[in-house]
């Protein structure tokens, strides 16, 4: 591991309930600062203070603020990893345009909690190597269910569902991100319906 790498590591990983209490407020209160004073002037004091513990608390835990950006983005990335999988473990609707709403519907859901904040992650957070391997893996696990999940779909007429499948989840990706982070983000419901329109329509040309 480089030292580059190191700083970015979170330093202390909670085992007892109380620990992991004084981490999240750790991370909640540097959502609310990045969000509130930017990500330059959000500080690790400012955070601690937020947080109300002592900087040397905070340091056992994170190193900078890169690491708990960092962490903050890694959360973020294991709630879409949940909000993807919804049918795994349950059924889903039987058409195809309910079945892309379902989807849709949970990853605009997953970004509007706090757009700024994603906005803020998206432009700011380090490109370290573990989160790119993470991220990685992440694209690949949806890849891989949603193209076997097209595939057996009686409605999906596309002949290519590699392509297919990877234009849309980065339909997805890069639709959902922008529009729901914009200083004047698009009516979740409005955007839910005409990707739903745009995404049904493809996969049934053929």
């Amino acid at each position: 591991m480089t030292s580059g790498q190191r700083r970015l590591q979170p330093r202390k990983q909670p085992r007892q309930v109380r620990a992991e209490l004084t981490r999240k407020r750790i991370l909640d209160a540097a959502a609310h600062i990045f969000t509130e004073y930017g990500y330059a002037a959000g500080t690790t004091n400012r955070i601690a203070e937020r947080a109300r513990i002592s900087i040397g608390s905070l340091y056992q835990y994170f190193p900078n603020k890169d690491a708990i950006l960092l962490e903050l983005l890694t959360l973020h990335l294991e709630e879409g990893r949940a909000a993807m999988a919804l049918g795994q473990d349950g059924e889903l609707p039987e058409s195809l345009e309910e079945l892309l709403r379902v989807f849709i519907r949970a990853q605009i859901e997953n970004h509007q909690d706090d757009p700024r904040l994603l906005r803020l992650m998206i432009e700011q957070v380090p490109h370290a190597p573990a989160l790119l391997d993470r991220i990685q893996q992440y694209e690949q696990e949806n890849f891989d269910y949603f193209r076997a999940l097209f595939g057996r779909h009686p409605e999906v007429r596309v002949t290519d569902l590699d392509t297919a499948t990877r234009l849309v989840l980065s339909t997805l990706h890069f639709g959902v991100h922008p529009l729901v982070a914009a200083p004047e983000p698009v009516d979740p419901v409005r955007l839910e319906n005409e990707m739903v329109t745009m995404l049904s329509g493809y996969l049934k040309a053929g």
